[in-house]
């Protein structure tokens, strides 16, 4: 059976980025589809880092107490252990938001409360289980895409597409955008650790390496920094890990071997640092992690996904109530959001350095 559907916009990703723009829009009164590829949001290792500054556009949003109402926790400040030697890195009772703390939420819970605010607005529609196959052309100009949905082919007609479907964008390559950026010099390895009553750890820990701990309930999620191309998953790097995390946290360490984790149970992030030169052509703009993917440190992936969809929301909703947007309103778009995009992107590469850095001999995670 095939589907065809009509629309303002359709958004290619139900991440941060795609989820919150149709939101947006939606709340201008305009009609949007987000076309999902998987049936959920369930997927485990996303970014879920919600800086002080994406809480006042909750706020302004009035879906801040619905994000309290779901499972989270808040942290005032950043402190990090060194050598066991606490150091407060950030203060965020300083900062001039109305909320002055980051918060962690699992991202799927974050997705859900914008999609459950979207779905109640009548121009929006979210299509689950719907996988981008190719994009639809008329005289050059884009205007829609084809998808592969559970009941058969979705053609989706819109006055503009928007890309939000992530760094491996299928969507960017066939429009024949072409990301540029330096090779990472870090990659992160992800996993959980059951969190026993009484135990806690600080949110990072460094000195001959470093390790990430995120308090979850009834679990502990754990981020290891090492080197670009050094995890292989095999039994001996595995080992090099729990070395490297007993030189790091003891406790973590011991908590490790005491649940026998298993390199299956490791998840490697392979970190990229990139970007589009253009993020638009006639008919298409990507944001986010389409249009320039980052590093982890600092937690700033959904945020800046959510600035760009704000920003897009602001310049192209106005336009789109009256007529299709122009390549020239799209660029509008990325000649807001770049100057934020580079400064972090910069900042992430020099920070590498020191997130690898190693004050006393150690041995590193390699592959064998």
């Amino acid at each position: 059976m095939n589907t065809r559907i009509q629309t303002d916009c359709v958004i290619v990703g139900g991440g941060p980025a795609g989820l919150m723009l149709g939101l947006l829009l939606a709340r201008q009164g305009l009609g949007v589809t987000v076309m999902e590829k998987h049936a959920d949001f369930l997927r485990d290792f996303r970014g879920d880092t919600i800086h002080p500054s994406t809480q006042d556009l909750l706020i302004d949003l009035g879906l801040l107490d619905e994000l309290l109402r779901r499972p989270h926790s808040d942290m005032s400040s950043v402190r990090l252990s060194w050598h066991a030697e606490a150091v407060t890195m950030a203060d965020f009772s300083r900062l001039p938001t109305r909320r002055k703390v980051m918060t962690f939420m699992p991202q799927w819970d974050f997705l859900d409360m914008i999609a459950d605010a979207a779905a109640m607005l009548p121009g929006f529609r979210l299509l689950r289980s719907t996988s981008f196959e190719t994009l639809l052309r008329d005289d050059g100009r884009i205007v829609g895409v084809i998808a592969a949905g559970p009941d058969g082919t979705v053609e989706v007609r819109a006055g503009l597409v928007v890309d939000a479907s992530g760094r491996d964008s299928k969507v960017r390559d066939a429009a024949g955008l072409t990301p540029f950026g330096v090779a990472a010099a870090m990659d992160v390895l992800w996993f959980r650790l059951p969190k026993h009553t009484g135990e806690a750890y600080p949110f990072i820990q460094a000195g001959s390496g470093m390790v990430i701990t995120i308090d979850r309930e009834g679990f502990f999620q754990i981020a290891h920094v090492i080197p670009a191309g050094s995890w292989s998953g095999s039994g001996a790097d595995l080992a090099r890990m729990r070395d490297d995390l007993r030189a790091v946290s003891p406790g973590l360490a011991d908590s490790l071997e005491r649940e026998a984790l298993g390199a299956a149970d490791v998840h490697l992030l392979r970190v990229r640092l990139e970007r589009l030169r253009r993020w638009c052509i006639d008919g298409l703009l990507c944001i986010g992690d389409s249009a320039h993917a980052m590093s982890p440190a600092g937690g700033v992936g959904i945020n800046l996904a959510i600035q760009d969809a704000v920003a897009a929301a602001r310049i192209l909703g106005p336009v789109l109530k009256e007529r299709r947007p122009a390549e020239r309103d799209l660029r509008r778009v990325q000649r807001r959001r770049t100057w934020p995009v580079l400064v972090t992107q910069r900042i992430q590469r020099a920070a590498q350095g020191p997130l690898l850095s190693v004050t006393e001999p150690g041995p590193r995670c390699r592959g064998s």
